[in-house]
């Protein structure tokens, strides 16, 4: 008797027991299926713990309340968590029943940055399914998200805290033409609804506004006036044609355990702060569970929506609609096809200022989760195509979507990485991109000899924007501009500043250097990073220009080419001093030593010169009329210096001019050397022997030069 009575408690118990765990599990499978994730959380965790039986079908019961906890922990963007859970599914073995826990697993590892375990649970899925593309693009992003660090932009992020709660706020827009009025989504205290969103907890959002007062600042943040505009339902996502006198927006009912979609919404104004009674948009949806929302419009006729409608690509896409005006129709959704679409989720349309169709997606290799694309415009259509992720800092591997441009370096996006609260809530994010730095350094040097540094020269430089300003080289030849005094501002705080081209001249002391007449050019045009120009100038001094050395054979005029020295390469200099300046014209003077009878090196130094002259001419194309080739036989001696017993043939700079000796190296003067020291009597000559240049003139004119002299084509006779 006593054993029948325990073994119909014990019935009775497992009986109770099983009914508990039954309503549990059907508990925690509708509030899932309604999307309800916030409740879901923990309708599931405690049916999984409802289920203590052994067994296969436990285990598998088990595996799924596992997963639906973790996905709900997903959905509200609890990423750990989320993550520990998928882990409980898989040690249940759940992966046979849904694949796809290692997939959704790996993208919370990917969120966490924790990337090499992320690639490991990726591979994991494409092992079950080869071809899935989500998973190949995972990798991918693990893989950059090194290089979107590397690279990232100089973007200025800052958490616009003056409109931001700890509740959600997202997807700004402005509803106005200066920017002067936001609008966005909030679930701040002071909605509308009293209830909590089951599938967020938090309150259900509805549309608020702030303007910017005189100084630049967002005022208290208000409810959008008008009847109808917020309800006890969720108002979202927000657009405005481009006269601001329509507005449509998302809205997402909410019934409990009913899994209904998102609707657009459209209202006309009513004055400039108020709205009238909205109405649903029809025709974009075949069923009350299919969500459509994240309106994007310019003209109010052409509407850009994200929805999950069949016929797309996988997850939600971005489809179009147009608005027929006879009809007082909207067309049928047409899918905005795979240069903009993927398996996973395209969200939040916008426009930027040239057109181009900005939006979030997390099917693209990207940093984590939803990243900000921008796609360009093709020609006068409405298609795009080719979207490029903008990349750190302003993509995070949280969320980040809804972007919005008032300037090409200012905006405005939602983001949830870690506030300074460390909370993951949607804000409401601001993005500057400051202004790229740039500096002048002018260097300058006597043309033939760059150690030479020149002091005290003039350097003027001229803005296309009108700006001026000059200086003068200090004692290392050089002059340095990069801010501007602050009381100079006119032209910005710096000298050189974006979108700007500049002429630089310089001027010296016109006794001892010729005139510069072009200057050079340096341009910030296009140019999108910091930047230090420095630009190397010289001075042309009223003196021979000594050249590199040209030889010949004794008693010759032929240019020396042999394993010793190419006489023709020594020329090459020349040649690129007239093609540096245009308006340069050389005399080419060449000289023997004082050996042998003054007829005869007169006429030698000339075929010399000659010899110069027809191979620039005759080999290189250089205009004639540009070289007047000199024979000056031995009559100009050359000019050294001497210190410490050795001989320069370079003057010396005036710091350290003192302790040489300026020599003329006259007949006289060598034949000092010819008996007592002989390698120097032989160098003292070598250096007599020589071709120089001079400059005549600096402003030479290919239209009104008089024609060359046919005769320094041929050789003088002996």
């Amino acid at each position: 008797m006593k054993i029948k009575i325990a073994l119909t408690i014990f019935l009775l118990s497992l009986a109770t027991v099983s009914q508990s765990q039954n309503n549990a599990v059907s508990r925690a499978r509708l509030t899932f299926a309604s999307e309800q994730y916030y409740d879901g959380i923990k309708d599931c965790s405690v049916a999984y713990g409802k289920i203590t039986r052994k067994g296969k079908q436990a285990k598998k019961l088990k595996g799924e309340m596992a997963y639906k906890t973790a996905d709900c922990y997903r959905f509200t963007n609890q990423f750990r968590e989320a993550n520990e859970w998928f882990s409980k599914a898989l040690l249940l073995d759940y992966e046979g029943e849904e694949a796809d826990v290692y997939l959704k697993n790996a993208e919370m590892l990917r969120m966490m940055t924790e990337y090499e375990k992320a690639i490991e649970q990726y591979e994991l899925y494409l092992a079950i399914v080869p071809d899935s593309d989500l998973a190949k693009v995972g990798i991918e992003s693990c893989k950059k998200s090194k290089e979107f660090i590397a690279t990232k932009t100089k973007h200025v992020i800052e958490n616009q805290t003056a409109i931001n709660t700890d509740q959600f706020d997202m997807a700004p827009m402005f509803g106005d033409r200066k920017g002067n009025r936001m609008y966005w989504a909030s679930a701040r205290d002071g909605v509308t609804g009293k209830d909590s969103d089951p599938r967020t907890g938090e309150s259900f959002m509805d549309l608020w506004a702030s303007d910017l007062d005189r100084k630049g600042n967002w005022t208290a943040p208000y409810l959008v006036k008008g009847d109808g505009v917020n309800t006890i339902d969720n108002e979202g996502t927000i657009a405005f044609d481009s006269r601001f006198k329509k507005m449509f927006f998302t809205r997402c009912p909410n019934i409990k355990k009913q899994n209904l979609g998102c609707d657009i919404w459209m209202s006309e104004a009513k004055g400039k702060t108020e709205w009238n009674e909205p109405t649903k948009i029809l025709g974009l949806k075949s069923h009350d569970t299919i969500s459509v929302g994240h309106p994007c419009t310019l003209d109010g006729k052409y509407l850009i929506f994200a929805s999950d409608r069949s016929g797309g690509f996988g997850g939600r896409d971005l489809w179009y609609t147009e608005y027929d005006r006879k009809a007082e129709t909207w067309s049928a959704p047409i899918n905005m096809g795979p240069e903009i679409n993927t398996k996973g989720n395209e969200l939040f349309p916008s426009f930027g200022l040239n057109g181009e169709l900005i939006f979030a997606s997390d099917g693209r290799a990207g940093m984590g989760g939803l990243d900000i694309f921008k796609a360009a415009k093709v020609g006068e259509e409405n298609k795009w195509e080719n979207p490029t992720n903008l990349g750190s800092p302003i993509n995070s591997p949280n969320n980040d979507y809804a972007l919005i441009e008032v300037t090409p370096r200012l905006g405005y996006f939602t983001s949830e990485r870690k506030s300074v609260n460390g909370e993951t809530n949607p804000d409401i994010f601001s993005y500057v991109m400051p202004p790229n730095l740039f500096s002048l350094k002018v260097n300058v040097t006597e043309l033939v000899d760059k150690s030479i540094l020149l002091e005290d020269v003039k350097v003027s430089v001229v803005g296309s924007d009108g700006s001026k300003w000059e200086g003068y080289s200090d004692d290392r030849g050089s002059v340095f501009w990069d801010k501007r005094p602050t009381e100079d501002a006119t032209f910005g705080t710096r000298y050189v500043n974006e979108e700007i081209s500049y002429k630089i001249n310089i001027s010296g002391d016109e006794t001892k250097y010729h005139p510069v007449p072009d200057g050079q050019d340096i341009t910030t045009v296009g140019v999108g990073y910091d930047q230090d120009f420095v630009v190397d100038m010289v001075m042309i001094p009223k003196k021979p220009i000594r050249l590199p050395e040209v030889r010949y054979a004794l008693n010759k005029w032929e240019l020396l080419v042999d394993e010793t020295i190419n006489s023709k390469d020594s020329l090459l200099y020349v040649l690129e001093l007239l093609e540096e300046y245009p308006g340069m014209k050389l005399e080419l003077s060449s000289h023997t030593d004082s050996r042998g009878s003054n007829p005869r090196n007169q006429i030698l130094s000339e075929n010399r010169a000659r010899a110069c002259y027809k191979f620039l001419v005759e080999e290189k194309g250089v205009d004639p009329r540009r070289i007047i080739p000199v024979g000056d036989g031995e009559n100009v001696v050359r000019t050294v210096w001497k210190k410490g017993g050795v001989y320069y043939v370079d003057e010396p700079s005036e710091k350290v001019i003192s302790g040489y000796e300026e020599i003329k190296l006259t007949e006289a003067y060598i034949n000092k050397y010819k008996r007592s020291d002989k390698a120097t009597f032989e160098l003292l000559h070598q250096f007599n022997r020589r071709t120089e240049g001079d400059v005549l003139q600096m402003d030479f004119d290919l239209e009104t030069a008089a024609e060359a002299d046919a005769k320094y084509l041929k050789y003088l006779r002996y």
